[in-house]
């Protein structure tokens, strides 16, 4: 379906990109209702979007420094026919007092937003027996605060998002939850959900978690036999719109470790052969892969085999071209792969990967929403 992007002032009207929920007059009887025939209207699709806008353009202001004035306006939490159920208005409650909870653990670490522009577009549309489900995409940039004076100019995301509506005895819709469809970290404006470890166990190259307190003192990356500077201009150029040469693995448990794989790629890292299910082997063909070019455990057990990298004692002693793991929960298996694409020179090291799509989000960040994840720093 053709994504139409919600903004503060709607202007497009969703014409094919509808077909499939509304029909032609005739579909349905007069005495129906819209829900009840699996259908809704062009307006009612164009409030669930501006409804979606609103609630994720909130949960960004909540991060802000003004969050009154820096961020832009957007579309009211209620409309004439689409509204928050009053179960959706506490969450939402709840997620903005978790986010200016994590506003303040940022600033605690040296980190603010000065402001913020959420763009929501709706890329489908599911009506079925009184209930609506909406699949979104996200497009958020943030403007970092001079704090220091040597942070990037923004960082930004893409995420997606299935939202629920239910049809109400008078015809006009609820929105009854909000939940992301992404692996990987949580957007910065993405209020936190518990993880439920699972046991595993393994007998392979471990890594050593990485303490993520900043130290006293940067330290800065010696100079390598890779270029680092390749690393971040491929990551940053195509942590939005992705390299067609390779295939993509968002649906098959997250692209996070092949993007990382990419970018040390176009850095200089060579292939390795041998069997694509071994982990002492590191490549990428037209046809296939190795399990260590797409898995994050097995990136790392083979990255410590093959001494492509070393691990870091602190997260902050991370350079340009460096990659971290998290392991969300501290159940022994890594979950995420990012890649460092800028170092402040106060010595913090920003992110840039996929799932969910972001472009140079701080470490700080990123720990102010995973306090108690195990993080593991690798020098390339």
């Amino acid at each position: 379906m053709k994504s139409t992007t919600f903004r503060s002032a709607v202007g497009a009207v969703l014409t094919a990109a509808l077909s499939a929920v509304v029909p032609p007059a005739s579909a349905a009887s007069a005495a129906e209702s819209p829900a009840a025939a699996g259908t809704v209207d062009t307006a009612t699709a164009r409030s669930f979007g501006r409804l979606a806008d609103a609630v994720l353009t909130q949960r960004t202001a909540a991060l802000l420094d003004n969050n009154k004035q820096s961020v832009r306006r957007a579309a009211p939490l209620a409309e004439k026919n689409v509204r928050l159920s009053a179960r959706q208005t506490r969450t939402e409650d709840t997620a903005l007092s978790t986010l200016h909870t994590r506003k303040a653990r940022l600033a605690a670490l040296g980190e603010a937003y000065t402001s913020a522009d959420t763009r929501v577009a709706v890329d489908r549309i599911r009506v079925e027996a009184g209930q609506a489900t909406v699949r979104a995409t996200e497009t958020t940039t943030l403007t970092y605060k001079k704090i220091r004076g040597d942070e990037p100019a923004t960082t930004g995301f893409q995420a997606h998002h299935r939202l629920s509506f239910a049809a109400t005895a008078d015809g006009k819709w609820q929105l009854t939850g909000l939940t992301s469809t992404d692996d990987g970290p949580l957007a910065v404006n993405e209020p936190a959900t518990a993880r439920v470890a699972t046991a595993r166990t393994t007998a392979l190259p471990e890594a050593t978690p990485a303490a993520i307190s900043k130290p006293s003192q940067p330290q800065t990356k010696p100079a390598g036999s890779h270029n680092y500077a390749a690393m971040a201009s491929y990551a940053e150029k195509y942590w939005q719109n992705y390299n067609p040469a390779y295939r993509k693995f968002n649906e098959a448990g997250g692209d996070c470790t092949n993007f990382v794989s990419q970018s040390l790629k176009a850095g200089g890292w060579a292939n390795k052969s041998g069997d694509a299910e071994d982990y002492r082997s590191w490549w990428y063909d037209t046809s296939y892969q190795s399990t260590s070019w797409v898995g994050a455990n097995e990136w790392s057990w083979f990255t410590l085999d093959a001494k492509r990298a070393t691990n870091l004692a602190n997260v902050y002693y991370m350079g340009v071209g460096d990659v971290m793991q998290m392991d969300f929960d501290k159940d022994g298996s890594k979950d995420h792969t990012m890649i460092v694409t800028y170092r402040s020179s106060s010595g913090v090291p920003y992110m840039t990967y996929h799932s969910v799509n972001t472009y140079r989000k701080s470490v700080a960040s990123i720990i102010a929403s995973y306090p108690n994840s195990l993080y593991y720093a690798y020098r390339t």
